[in-house]
């Protein structure tokens, strides 16, 4: 079961029966008061071809050989994205990744054109990266 694996602060949102996986990271914090709701980093684990597209926008019924993990801090903002070959192998990926990103080893700051401060700061303090003097 997913939820028993999930590193802290990451929560599952959402899980369809072999199908999609989609997992957050502090709602408590990102919760639309302090953040825009959008700033949610969000993992999604999905099956098809749209991987330019978040998996809510893809033709639904399809279904493909390929799995996807692709990891947004915003609706525009992709991190991360892996293809895998079957679904276990893309969780697995999803919570290595998340793992990743909550103990600080995940740059993300490097996927932002024009920075949200408040935003990524926030992040590095969640993360750690703040304290191991990272957020620069």
């Amino acid at each position: 079961m997913v939820t028993d694996a999930l590193p802290e602060g990451w929560v599952q949102w959402n899980e369809e029966p072999e199908g999609r996986l989609i997992l957050a990271y502090r709602p408590d914090v990102f919760d639309s008061s302090a953040f825009p709701a959008p700033c949610l980093p969000t993992l999604f684990v999905s099956n098809g071809p749209h991987r330019n597209r978040r998996p809510e926008q893809r033709a639904e019924g399809y279904r493909s050989r390929d799995w996807f993990v692709t990891f947004y801090l915003e609706p525009d903002v992709s991190v991360a994205e892996r293809r895998y070959d079957d679904r276990a192998e893309a969780v697995e990926g999803a919570l290595s990744l998340a793992a990743r990103f909550a103990d600080g080893e995940v740059a993300y700051r490097e996927a932002y054109q024009v920075p949200r401060e408040a935003y990524l700061g926030r992040l590095d303090e969640l993360t750690g990266r703040e304290l191991r003097g990272e957020s620069v």
